[in-house]
């Protein structure tokens, strides 16, 4: 790979990232299904275990998005991203922050992996896990840690 081809790729890849956190913001699903691959699988904060497809993948999104009112704000820190010539990954420490519709303000820190897959010339989230550390002696998610 030529300094040039991985300049542009981690150019691309960060782009995909930036429309990831604007669908957020913006509340947006189609967004954040546009940047996934069909059959992308997810393992996210919210149950099941996996979701396999875009199609299963779209209700989480829907669902978190329905919780809040007005944008969500998000910020990523630490964010690396290690690039090979048809896939990459990425890992972070993301800020979700908004006002839930019940009126409570939600701001937690996420750990994110991502892993993106060149299909057509084009960088896609073919994987993604997003976590939260556990208090495995009360079985308790640990949502107030920062970094």
């Amino acid at each position: 790979m030529t300094r040039t081809t991985e300049a542009t790729d981690d150019a691309d890849i960060r782009g995909v990232i930036d429309r990831w956190v604007e669908a957020f913001r913006n509340r947006d699903v189609d967004a954040a299904m546009a940047i996934h691959a069909a059959d992308t699988v997810s393992f996210d904060i919210a149950p099941p275990l996996r979701y396999v497809g875009t199609d299963e993948y779209r209700r989480p999104w829907e669902a978190t998005f329905a919780n809040f009112t007005g944008p969500i704000e998000f910020e990523i820190r630490e964010l690396a991203i290690t690039i090979g010539t048809d896939v990459a990954f990425s890992r972070s420490l993301n800020r979700m922050m908004g006002t839930m519709r019940d009126g409570q303000e939600a701001d937690l820190w996420l750990r994110w992996t991502a892993c993106f897959q060149k299909r057509d010339g084009q960088w896609l989230i073919v994987h993604d896990h997003s976590s939260v550390p556990t208090d495995f002696a009360n079985g308790t998610a640990l949502l107030d840690l920062t970094p």
